[in-house]
């Protein structure tokens, strides 16, 4: 696992959240929560923004995000205008704080300890692809659950891995 690819992974898996946000034909969809669903796509795109801000913004960057975990879980009705300039924030940080990275970096520990645990950079960066691709997957069931839609929007495809190199 290189650097340049943990960076793909994790910025075309936001691009796919901005696609997913986008794909919701009506706003307040975003936010409904229905029987057995303890996430909104609405709070998990804020749990995810937050998240990746903090650990690789804040903490590789130095960018000085400060993370408010529990108003990612209590805010609500956020217009998706602000989900999407919080994802394409995201996505910018990613890349900054990646092209700062070489593949060294991934052997060093991780700068902070999450959970009471230290972990090399590489295997926390692995985890938090994991995570996001976690609750990206969590937001296209969401999405197909409140909308009716059936059809996915191709989140993980291999193409977007190839557009998100030629892009970056």
């Amino acid at each position: 696992m290189t650097t340049e690819f943990l960076q793909l992974v994790i910025a075309r898996d936001l691009a796919a959240l901005r696609e997913e946000i986008r794909a919701y034909p009506e706003e307040d969809a975003l936010w409904a929560c229905p029987q057995g669903i303890a996430n909104s796509a609405g709070t998990l795109a804020l749990h995810l923004t937050g998240n990746l801000q903090h650990f690789i913004g804040a903490q590789l960057g130095g960018t000085g995000y400060v993370r408010d975990r529990e108003a990612e879980f209590a805010d609500r009705s956020v217009p998706r205008s602000e989900l999407e300039a919080r994802i394409e924030a995201t996505i910018r940080v990613v890349r900054q704080t990646f092209e700062r990275l070489d593949d060294g970096n991934l052997s060093q520990q991780y700068p902070l300890a999450v959970g009471g645990t230290r972990l090399a950079t590489g295997l926390f960066l692995t985890h938090l692809a994991a995570h996001l691709a976690f609750h990206l997957g969590q937001v296209d069931y969401h999405r197909r659950v409140v909308t009716g839609q059936s059809a996915g929007i191709g989140a993980q495809s291999i193409s977007r891995l190839v557009s998100e190199r030629r892009d970056g």
